[in-house]
């Protein structure tokens, strides 16, 4: 038996705009679309794939973490060729740059509904 990773799924409040983030940002298609899930995938491949379900009362988690506050259970890492280039795009679709940067060559940010994420260089 072998196991493969299908998807990643991301709760948020309003599925089809978070999907509409990810879809510009990713260049991926859209495969599926309800109001309550959507999912993505790459142009060329099937799978892995990246969802989003409705979770009306999602919290964002805390970024960096601290004791007391929502922690983050999981996030993105996405590589890129132009790290000052792929940020301003990610900012100018919706997301923010947070203040606490852990490294170079990594940039860490927040989609349009909380979900940190980070876009890094090959080699970081």
């Amino acid at each position: 038996m072998t196991t493969t990773l299908g998807a990643f799924v991301l709760g948020t409040p309003d599925p089809p705009a978070l999907a509409d983030f990810y879809r510009a940002l990713l260049a991926w298609e859209e495969v599926d679309r309800e109001p309550d899930w959507v999912r993505l995938r790459a142009p060329e491949h099937e799978r892995p794939g990246l969802s989003f379900q409705l979770e009306t009362d999602h919290i964002p988690p805390v970024w960096p973490q601290r004791p007391g506050g929502q922690q983050m259970q999981a996030h993105l890492d996405l590589q890129v060729d132009d790290l000052d280039a792929e940020t301003r795009r990610a900012c100018a679709l919706g997301a923010t740059l947070e203040e606490h940067q852990p490294q170079e060559g990594v940039r860490v940010l927040r989609d349009p509904h909380g979900h940190p994420f980070c876009l890094f260089l090959p080699g970081s």
